[in-house]
């Protein structure tokens, strides 16, 4: 389904946009999705036990893969593409109020947008957390410690299990980033989703609570949605040709 030409007429007058993004925007920065047909969890199920917190604390084993994970992590390598400096456009001509992601790669901010817009509702990779007494480290420093031989480094404060300040299968997400993010959901006049297969729970509710807030909603995904049939315009086109389109439409340079 696309319905792309009520866009030229959606975009224009929208003068507060959300957007929720997911694994889909950054594929084009070398970033493997995970549900995918070439996904993380697809191509390797058991990869997912690494993203789950009673694994994760459980099996020494299940740390050990996870800190070499990170260590390899394509992210490190990774910048920014077109589709997140499509963003940064509409956030600097005063459009894009919120920018909700459930991204844990820090792409977002790296193309510019504004530690004050980006939303992180699933964490980031970017730092280490230790589970027992909070404390939060840039994850190069542990890393490093890593490559120098722990395999499973322990958090130099306290001795307790480290883990990327992420959000794992069985962990709460934080409350107030959640509830900044249904703020941001309710208080637009369009939403729109990007990249993202909107299966997740409470970031893919972030649609409806939009919509029954008065708010347009856009899709932008390889994939069909549950979300599908409340969208406004639905588009299958990659997303790093058509988001910037779309940011053209919205700022009146493109049709």
């Amino acid at each position: 389904m696309d319905t792309s030409p009520t866009l030229a007429e959606l975009l224009p007058d929208a003068a507060a946009i959300t957007a929720l993004t997911g694994a889909g925007i950054s594929t084009d920065s070398g970033i493997p999705d995970f549900r995918g047909p070439q996904g993380v969890w697809t191509r390797d199920p058991a990869a997912e036990a690494m993203s789950t917190i009673g694994s994760y604390l459980a099996d020494p084993e299940v740390r050990r893969r996870a800190w070499r994970s990170r260590r390899d992590d394509p992210v490190w390598d990774a910048e920014p593409n077109a589709a997140h400096a499509a963003l940064v456009e509409l956030e600097r001509a005063g459009r894009l109020r919120a920018l909700i992601t459930q991204n844990i790669d820090g792409l977002h901010q790296r193309a510019g947008s504004g530690a004050g817009t980006v939303i992180e509702i699933h964490g980031t990779v970017r730092e280490a957390v230790c589970l027992s007494c909070d404390l939060r480290t840039p994850m190069p420093d542990v890393l490093r410690r890593v490559d120098a031989g722990e395999e499973d480094p322990p958090c130099a404060e306290c001795g307790g299990i480290q883990k990327s300040a992420t959000i794992s299968f069985g962990q709460p997400l934080d409350r107030g980033v959640l509830a900044a993010a249904v703020d941001a959901a309710r208080s637009c006049d369009l939403f729109l989703a990007v990249g993202t297969s909107l299966t997740v729970q409470p970031a893919a509710g972030l649609c409806l609570e939009a919509v029954e807030h008065g708010a347009r909603l856009v899709i932008i995904n390889a994939e069909e949605t549950p979300y599908d049939g409340l969208a406004d315009a639905v588009l299958r086109r990659p997303i790093g040709e058509t988001l910037p389109r779309l940011a053209a439409i919205a700022l009146g340079g493109g049709r």
